[in-house]
């Protein structure tokens, strides 16, 4: 009989629950009030939403980290994952392992709140295009502390792209997917990305990965009181990021203790 650590044990059951994610996500129809939304949609919304997200990127990594770092205490996250990490040294078994992925979940679930209302709000305002920047606020500030709960800073340009990447995975299908997970898989283990890659594409690729996503239910949130079930989406889909992020962050967090 072979012993597993507890670390082993724990990446033995990541491993599956990333299988889980992948076999539940490689397939997937469109829903059918996106197909009752298709022939309504403007032309040139797909456009000027790939802009507004491009824009609410770029505008959040060069100026506005500092103002999310103001809605949620940095040094406070940072003392939590101190003392699990700790906590771990000493006891080394799996309750306190898994302490990591409690706290980041439970910053997740306050954040996806925080996005429900929000989206509802403006919607029942009849506010889609300009919520934009609000959402990549709110789902930036959420990632960041998925980050931060298992140790990871978030200001590099390799932090950034790991970041886009994982947005970009949580929003594929089929081989997309696959390659996407590969990749941020490969990141994990060797720390390098296999290709040059670069911040400012990464930007352009996932604003079109959210706004493809997100097409029918901006234009339905541009619709006073309407609005509030495209709003709704804001939250259902910062919950399917936050899902992919916090098992990608996981996974990095038992390499780096397996490397050990």
């Amino acid at each position: 009989m072979i012993f597993k650590t507890p670390i082993m044990k724990e990446w033995n059951k990541l491993l599956k629950q990333e299988q889980k994610y992948l076999k539940d996500n490689v397939n997937k129809n469109e829903s059918k009030l996106n197909q009752l939304l298709a022939e309504k949609v403007p032309a040139n919304l797909q456009n000027t939403l790939d802009t507004a997200f491009m824009k609410g990127f770029n505008l959040i990594f060069e100026k506005g980290t500092s103002i999310l770092e103001k809605t949620y205490s940095k040094d406070e996250l940072i003392q939590n994952y101190q003392i699990n990490e700790y906590t771990t040294s000493i006891k080394k078994n799996r309750k306190t392992l898994q302490k990591f992925s409690k706290a980041a979940k439970s910053s997740s679930n306050k954040n996806i709140l925080l996005s429900t209302v929000s989206g509802v709000g403006l919607g029942v305002l009849g506010i889609g295009i300009p919520d934009i920047v609000v959402f990549i606020g709110v789902l930036l500030k959420s990632i960041y502390e998925v980050a931060l709960q298992y140790g990871f800073d978030y200001q590099s340009e390799e932090e950034k792209l790991f970041i886009l990447k994982i947005i970009q995975g949580a929003l594929s299908t089929d081989t997309e997917l696959i390659r996407i997970n590969d990749e941020l898989n490969y990141f994990i283990q060797y720390e390098a990305f296999p290709i040059d890659e670069y911040v400012n594409v990464n930007v352009v690729d996932a604003s079109k990965y959210l706004s493809k996503e997100l097409l029918y239910m901006k234009f339905l949130q541009g619709i006073p009181i309407v609005g509030a079930v495209g709003g709704i989406y804001d939250a259902v889909y910062i919950k399917k990021i936050l899902k992919y992020a916090e098992l990608k962050y996981r996974r990095r967090f038992y390499q780096e203790r397996i490397k050990k």
